[in-house]
């Protein structure tokens, strides 16, 4: 008798910006070798450029910026997907000289932010509006909000005011959080239990694998797990967990070094396990603190190239995918 065709790997992936986008062209590659179901869950707390101005003008219900990058990152190969993708890529500049997005009611907004917003209004529903979305680009998988409506971050940064170098000050908003120096000693979200995605929970529920980064770890990797409804969903499904790591730190994280990185997940989600780490082997500096950072987690680490070859800090999509097909393509 033949045996039933293996179903394809379910894989969620969380994040934001240019982070989680590394990853879902990473797994658009890693797909060649491993048949995979992709969905993109993405943090909502975006308040600057072009999506701030969307918020602060239109009451936005969710900030497209991260939405539209995840989009494009999915987006099929043939010619009429991939033009589509590039215009919601594609940002209106300034048209003169010295003028400023104020001057200029179009200036640095992305289409795709303006065709999400539409939708959204349109259609009423976040959910159906991103389907509609991934239907236009022939998105190679689904993408989700954390969140059914927009969030604050907000974090107690110590150092962030240089005429208070020693005091806790309170940074309001994903941007300013960002772009805040400092030790950043505690992370929220406002309000502190938002409207959960019921999809994103369900896929969470049925997934195979879970992927944590690489991607700004306050701002667009650590919210996930400050959403309840979602936080209990990562810790009930049976998913095994996948932590992929920065390649360098940026403000939010000076003085965090990659171990801390790890501890940070337990510290905001106590009980999670995660299964695999995965590091550049360049990048990552001494392993051993980082070894035993993931065996407290449960972890084992594996150590890949990663890294595009102009020797940047930004993870190589095609790369993540090589290193990806073994631990994603073992046996569930």
């Amino acid at each position: 008798m033949t045996a039933p065709p293996a179903r394809p790997v379910r894989v969620v992936a969380f994040g934001g910006g240019h982070g989680l986008a590394a990853t879902l062209r990473g797994l658009r590659h890693c797909a060649r070798d491993v048949e995979m179901d992709i969905t993109a869950i993405v943090t909502v707390g975006d308040d600057g450029g072009s999506s701030g101005r969307l918020r602060a003008e239109r009451d936005a219900l969710l900030p497209p910026g991260d939405l539209r990058q995840a989009l494009a990152a999915l987006a099929a190969d043939d010619p009429t997907c991939k033009r589509t993708a590039s215009l919601l890529q594609y940002r209106f500049a300034a048209m003169s000289e010295g003028s400023s997005a104020g001057d200029e009611l179009l200036a640095g907004h992305a289409v795709g932010n303006l065709v999400l917003l539409g939708l959204m209004e349109m259609l009423g529903d976040p959910v159906a509006a991103l389907d509609h979305a991934a239907a236009m680009v022939g998105a190679r998988g689904r993408v989700l909000p954390m969140a059914r409506h927009a969030v604050g971050i907000e974090a107690d940064v110590i150092g962030a005011d240089p005429d208070r170098p020693g005091e806790v000050v309170t940074v309001r908003g994903q941007h300013a959080v960002a772009v805040a120096f400092g030790h950043v000693e505690a992370v929220r979200i406002a309000p502190a239990d938002p409207p959960t995605c019921p999809q994103a929970v369900d896929a969470v529920h049925t997934a195979d694998w879970l992927i944590f980064g690489p991607g700004s770890w306050y701002t667009s990797v650590l919210p996930h797990l400050l959403v309840p409804g979602l936080a209990a969903a990562i810790l009930a499904s049976p998913a095994r967990r996948l932590v992929t790591l920065n390649l360098a730190t940026d403000n939010e994280t000076l003085g965090l070094s990659v171990a801390d990185h790890l501890a940070a997940l337990q510290w905001y989600l106590p009980g999670i396990r995660i299964d695999t780490v995965l590091a550049d082997a360049k990048w990552v500096g001494e392993p051993e603190p980082v070894h035993r950072a993931a065996e407290t987690l449960g972890a084992r680490l594996v150590l890949a190239p990663l890294a595009v070859a102009d020797g940047s800090p930004r993870h190589d999509p095609e790369s993540l995918g090589v290193a990806l097909v073994p631990v994603l393509g073992a046996a569930r």
